[in-house]
């Protein structure tokens, strides 16, 4: 704390997850992450950690899953490709109730996609992305400073909760750089409270299981249940936004990492021609902030989300919205980046008609 440094995104990211105590990493190349891992190559050491290049995103996800029973702070980091192959690996985990932390460091898709930024990942990362009944808690950064200082709020919770948490963020944060000061100082994993539920020595203490199903007729319903309560008490307790000149907005946008930073731009430039423009920026992308956006239909009756997609936050802008005003779109899919005189052009048109 204090001291400014200046860092890539990707490396301010490795570096966060370092100080909030993580000593495990197992992961696989792909751009436009692969700072992360080859950071963490030599960082993790330093520190009395393991680095594990793995043979595959399946293999890598795995290790987490082992490496997390046993007690440590484990990480791992691909882009949307990737992601897409640890889903099975972390659905087993949300079932095992093992807290992890991963990082999504999107990139154009459907298929193998570009290396551009993009954001086209939302649904897999809101929606749990693997089989079955799960969420994970997700933030959203919009710079480099963020990029450093989530991943801490992402291991408390984590370990509160006992809950896969992950930081959705895009090519272009991960790449660019920025001064960043940590908001915290290093944890000292082994100063952490003991988990009375992990693996490891089992010398005098009662036997320990951790397993992600129970094949008993009914007991798996009741498992998902009680992973539904855990779930709504995040809803009740975790929401994460930022809200700017919403007070007398009379259009709102809502944008999330990149994309509320452009939208930031639009707002400034349309504020200067007395565009009363507002911005609701989701930092946690679930447990979603419906509760305020809800709050602000109902005297904003005009609102446009901005993503570089074809339009995934929409749908839970809309589901939060429940048609008390009109919602809509400007989304620029697998690479596209939009600008603030762009948006701001698209405000324009809205509030003529």
């Amino acid at each position: 704390m204090g001291e400014k440094l200046l860092m890539k995104g990707n490396e301010a990211l490795a570096e966060g997850a370092v100080r909030a105590g993580c000593r495990f990493f197992s992961g696989y190349p792909i751009t436009p992450q692969n700072e992360v891992p080859e950071y963490l190559s030599w960082r993790l050491p330093e520190v009395g950690g393991t680095f594990i290049q793995a043979e595959s995103e399946v293999a890598a996800i795995n290790m987490l899953y082992g490496a997390s029973a046993c007690g440590a702070r484990v990480m791992t980091s691909s882009s949307g490709p990737g992601i897409s192959l640890k889903q099975e690996g972390i659905s087993y985990i949300s079932g095992a109730n093992l807290p992890i932390f991963y990082a999504n460091v999107m990139r154009g898709g459907p298929g193998l996609g570009n290396i551009a930024p993009s954001q086209g990942d939302y649904f897999q990362a809101t929606r749990g992305g693997g089989h079955g009944d799960y969420r994970v808690i997700v933030y959203a950064p919009n710079s480099v400073s963020e990029m450093g200082n989530f991943p801490k709020r992402c291991y408390d919770l984590a370990e509160k909760y006992r809950i896969a948490t992950m930081v959705l963020t895009d090519g272009l944060l991960g790449q660019m750089m920025e001064p960043i000061e940590f908001d915290f100082e290093p944890v000292d994993p082994a100063k952490l409270p003991v988990k009375d539920w992990a693996l490891g020595n089992a010398e005098g203490r009662e036997r320990r299981v951790i397993r992600s199903y129970d094949l008993r007729p009914g007991y798996l319903e009741k498992m998902t249940l009680k992973l539904a309560e855990k779930y709504k008490e995040i809803e009740e307790k975790e929401v994460k936004f930022e809200a700017v000149q919403v007070e007398d907005a009379e259009i709102l946008l809502v944008a999330y990492g990149t994309s509320s930073r452009i939208s930031k731009s639009a707002l400034m430039l349309g504020r200067k021609e007395g565009i009363k423009i507002g911005l609701l920026r989701p930092i946690t992308l679930w447990p979603f902030p419906s509760k305020i956006i809800s709050d602000l239909s109902e005297r904003i009756k005009k609102i446009l989300t901005v993503e570089m997609s074809l339009g995934q936050l929409v749908e839970d802008v809309r589901l939060a919205v429940e048609g008390k005003a009109k919602v809509y779109l400007h989304g620029r899919p697998s690479g596209g980046i939009p600008t603030g005189e762009e948006v701001l052009e698209v405000i324009k048109k809205i509030m003529k008609s």
